[in-house]
């Protein structure tokens, strides 16, 4: 399971038009990527105040709104290195704070025996910022430019988001985090796996580029 880049060209032109009509209310690309922070910031509360369904609900909208800023500025020609900058990091810095939204909310409810929910949060969270760190790393060192090394592996962030928000929600609506542990098992595990499938995936660029350099 990943998302080929073609897909992701796809859905975001789903979303070209909601992007668009932003636009021309006054928003910005990065006006965009600051209210989806904001969004996320404020679904991550709800996390911690154990507010699960509403918190998840939240959280999955802030997500969503990762797609509007991106769209915005290729459809209006604003693309630029500091507006992916901007994007990516507050991406990161929101999921970070989600999980420690997650944590704070485990942790602040003796009575639903979360210990599990706080732990496997905390290796889901590290486990995502390692896909992110690989991405980044490996283009940084000019392995697979561009945005190719988003679609190696199974568990890029888009997935990691579905998988997350209905976790919350569910557990939300039944009232048991046991579905809650499950999603943040799976996206620990899937996270690890997409680790190690961009780490193999750099390795043979790397074996495929030195073996021209020798001819």
């Amino acid at each position: 399971m990943s998302i080929s880049n073609e897909s992701r060209s796809r859905i975001k032109a789903i979303f070209e038009p909601i992007a668009l009509g932003m636009g021309r209310l006054g928003l910005t690309p990065d006006g965009l990527t600051l209210i989806g922070f904001g969004i996320t910031v404020a679904g991550a509360i709800l996390l911690g105040l154990q507010q699960w369904l509403v918190g998840g609900i939240v959280v999955f909208i802030g997500g969503v709104f990762d797609m509007f800023d991106g769209t915005l500025a290729r459809a209006t020609g604003k693309v630029s290195p500091l507006g992916a900058f901007m994007d990516s990091v507050f991406d990161r810095w929101g999921e970070v704070i989600v999980y420690v939204g997650i944590i704070v909310g485990a942790a602040t409810d003796p009575s639903s025996g979360s210990d599990a929910v706080v732990m496997l949060a905390a290796a889901a969270m590290g486990m995502a910022f390692m896909v992110s760190y690989t991405r980044a790393k490996s283009e940084g060192l000019g392995f697979t430019p561009g945005t190719g090394m988003a679609a190696v592996g199974v568990m890029p962030r888009e997935i990691r988001l579905v998988i997350l928000s209905l976790g919350l929600i569910v557990a939300g609506i039944g009232g048991d985090l046991l579905i809650l542990e499950i999603a943040l098992g799976i996206i620990a595990i899937g996270a690890t796996i997409t680790v190690i499938q961009r780490i193999l995936h750099v390795r043979s660029q790397a074996k495929s580029a030195a073996t021209t350099s020798t001819k």
